[in-house]
């Protein structure tokens, strides 16, 4: 097949225009395409005045022709074959394993890592602390409108499908992947039910309510394939000798003998990040983000980005992505942009406030939101691999304070926050944060520097958005989960430096940042645990 990109359209173009548009380039008749398909759709707005849609296409034709075509275009970046995306499996497994490979975590990473274990033959266990989807999906929801206590164990951050279960089901990613593992992803996510225009949309989502149903198909395929998927099943210790995973010993207190560990626990599990230091696991503090979420209408950000063309059903509903450096040396960039969506309760720790954002597909929600946030490195904390953890523990207790001690959030209209002077009253914006917001000054929320770098960052946002910095548009604190504030080093087996057996993965080892590169991370250590059983 040939692959063509950069074909331009307009915004409305009739049907038969990209066929036209491929035949035009390629200088072909009809009848020579056995057939073509879009491999990527996106969009170029940068003038509201004249926004078009560019495509990647791979084209079928006979392999004389195909030879001639490459030859012809040898010298033309935008023709070339089409790469092979086919997924290949590394092993399979012996009939005469010792054991079977454990998986701690039902998130993303270890979602991919058991399925692709499950695949292969390897028959795992995979072990979550929390509850399964729709029975977590029944708890977090009541905790929000207010009709069930906080559990713990079962919430936003905890329960299978991980935090990703309560965002947007983003399936897009910066991460470089030339053997194509997130098409591979993509895939197995159409193959449990999401529709296939994730394979070609720009910034595929799939959207909180899908997902549910869909990580019960990802459970029930790994289930089918030998693969055993336990509940409630937390576990309180890794049973390490000699610098070796033995196995692991749960709250219950059974025992589950295993040298192939799979720690795909996410970037909240702050106990398991404990002990595994308190065994000697080599981990480090890393850079991760603190700041606010912030609401403003869609239509604000749909008029602000697409002008005239706000409301087109291709468009839908407009996102941002703004970065700005600031004068004291911090930078401050929007973060997990959910359009038409909702500012959740995140916590996973009694008596803490966490802010975090979501979508549903439609998208149809009358706010935009996103984190507005401020890096911060290991030099801004103690010097201790874990101290990172306790600062963001501090914010949000500081949080839970400021927002009245009921798991209501601290809020602040974006113009009194501007002026330093305490919001009393809501304007035009109203919140969509469940259990509810407390309106407060929330400068004592962050530390100073990222007070002052907020401060400097939301005008110059509008100078891009008119509107961003709006009086009435709203903020939403705490925003502290942008990502593990630890990475738990690995070696080029994907295993643990110092503890051979362990193979961290995903956002809480700190090698990925969202649904499709945790999948893809759960991937490669699924095939690093495989070359070292079979």
């Amino acid at each position: 097949m040939l692959r063509i990109t950069e074909i331009k359209l307009p915004l409305d173009h009739p049907e038969d225009a990209l066929k036209s548009a491929i035949l035009k380039k390629l200088q072909i008749k009809p009848e020579e395409i056995i057939s073509y398909s879009i491999f990527k759709r996106s969009y170029d707005a940068r003038k509201k005045t004249d926004i078009y849609l560019v495509y990647i296409v791979d084209i079928d034709i006979e392999t004389i022709l195909e030879k001639q075509l490459s030859d012809r275009f040898k010298k033309d970046p935008h023709v070339m074959l089409t790469p092979d995306m086919s997924y290949r499996y590394v092993a399979k497994a012996p009939s005469n394993m010792a054991t079977r490979p454990i998986v701690i975590g039902m998130g993303p990473a270890g979602m991919f890592a058991g399925l692709i274990l499950a695949q292969m033959g390897f028959r795992p266990i995979i072990l979550e602390r929390g509850k399964a989807v729709r029975d977590r999906t029944a708890d977090t929801f009541n905790f929000w409108k207010g009709r069930a206590e906080f559990n713990p164990e079962s919430n936003a951050q905890f329960g299978e499908g991980g935090a990703g279960t309560f965002s947007d089901g983003k399936l897009y990613s910066q991460v470089k992947d030339p053997q194509h593992y997130g098409r591979k992803v993509l895939t197995e996510f159409v193959n449990a039910g999401a529709s296939p225009e994730i394979f070609y949309i720009n910034k595929p989502h799939i959207g909180t309510f899908k997902l549910v149903g869909i990580v019960q198909n990802f459970r029930a395929q790994i289930e089918a394939l030998g693969g055993e998927i336990r509940f409630q099943s937390r576990v309180e210790d890794i049973d390490i000798r000699n610098s070796k995973a033995q196995g692991v010993t749960l709250a219950s207190g059974e025992y589950i003998a295993s040298n192939h560990i799979v720690l795909a626990v996410g970037h909240s599990a702050r106990d398991t990040f404990q002990m595994l230091y308190d065994r000697g696991v080599y981990i480090e503090a890393k850079p991760f983000s603190i700041g606010f979420r912030i609401e403003h209408p869609q239509d604000l950000i749909d008029q602000a980005r697409f002008g005239d063309r706000a409301g087109n059903k291709i468009l839908g509903a407009a996102d941002y992505k703004l970065v700005h450096h600031c004068q004291n040396g911090r930078s401050v960039y929007s973060f997990c942009m959910c359009p038409g969506g909702l500012v959740v309760a995140a916590t996973s720790e009694v008596g803490r406030v966490v802010t975090n954002g979501m979508s549903q597909y439609s998208r149809n929600e009358r706010n935009a939101n996103s984190g507005i946030v401020v890096g911060i490195t290991p030099d801004d904390y103690p010097d201790h691999p874990l101290a990172g953890i306790e600062f963001q523990r501090q914010l949000e207790s500081r949080a839970f304070e400021l927002g009245g001690r009921t798991y209501a959030a601290p809020a602040q209209l974006v113009g009194d926050f501007l002026a330093d002077r305490p919001s009393s009253d809501l304007g035009t914006v109203h919140p969509s944060y469940t259990p509810g917001v407390h309106l407060c000054d929330l400068s004592p929320s962050l530390p100073d520097y990222a007070i002052a770098a907020i401060r400097e960052a939301l005008p110059a946002f509008n100078k891009q958005i008119k509107g961003f910095a709006m009086e009435d548009a709203l903020l939403t604190g705490v925003e502290t989960r942008t990502s593990s504030p630890i990475r738990i080093k690995r070696n080029e087996n994907y295993q643990s430096l110092n503890t051979e057996g362990l193979f961290p993965t995903g956002e809480g080892a700190g090698y990925a940042g969202g649904i499709l590169s945790a999948g893809i991370d759960g991937i490669k250590v699924a095939e690093a645990v495989a070359l070292s059983l079979k």
